[in-house]
């Protein structure tokens, strides 16, 4: 069946056959949302990560500093600072490598590295952190994510010890999509 000529034809995520198309669908739906939506969005990740790490009780955790209308959890790594978590960011070393991660603390002093994303001045490199809070672009219910394509935390969560991994992600970016062999599930996905 032919569409009108005048009918637009839009992506849908049943209709989008390539990661690249699906990632710029998944842009789109996170950028659609309105400021009040995304901070009460945010606010009830924020609620359920504080939940899981009071009851799990992580020493440390890499955590991320938003970009591209991720979810900002900023307001929340205050909490577990004060609870006595150990905070890193993630640094990207080199284009194939795993992330090693940087000491962090809410005030430090910030720089910007060659992706654009925000990390301490200081440059002080810790071991990898026992859990990671990985943002997710899309996220399918077998666990698997879908980032930008860079492949940093595959590489950095197929590393031995593997830390534990919690997708981050909004509930309006699940999609259906097959996992690639480089691909590693997260250990659980939070959602709003």
């Amino acid at each position: 069946m032919t569409q009108p000529k005048n009918s637009e034809h839009k992506l849908s995520i049943e209709t989008v056959q390539s990661r690249p198309e699906l990632r710029k669908l998944l842009r789109k739906k996170r950028l659609d949302m309105t400021a009040d939506q995304k901070l009460a969005l945010d606010t009830e990740i924020g609620r359920q990560l504080l939940a899981w790490c009071r009851q799990n009780k992580p020493a440390s955790l890499g955590v991320y500093w938003p970009i591209q209308a991720e979810p900002d959890l900023r307001p929340h790594y205050q909490q577990l600072q004060e609870n006595g978590v150990h905070l890193a960011l993630p640094l990207v070393v080199a284009r194939d490598q795993a992330l090693s991660f940087l000491d962090w603390q809410m005030g430090d002093v910030m720089a910007v590295d060659s992706y654009g994303i925000a990390i301490p001045a200081h440059g002080r490199l810790v071991s990898q952190p026992e859990v990671l809070i990985i943002p997710c672009l899309g996220w399918n219910k077998a666990g698997y994510r879908l980032g930008y394509g860079g492949g940093f935390y595959d590489r950095t969560l197929a590393a031995s010890p593997r830390p534990a991994a919690i997708g981050i992600a909004y509930a309006r970016t699940e999609a259906e999509f097959a996992s690639e062999p480089h691909d590693i599930a997260m250990d659980f996905i939070i959602k709003a």
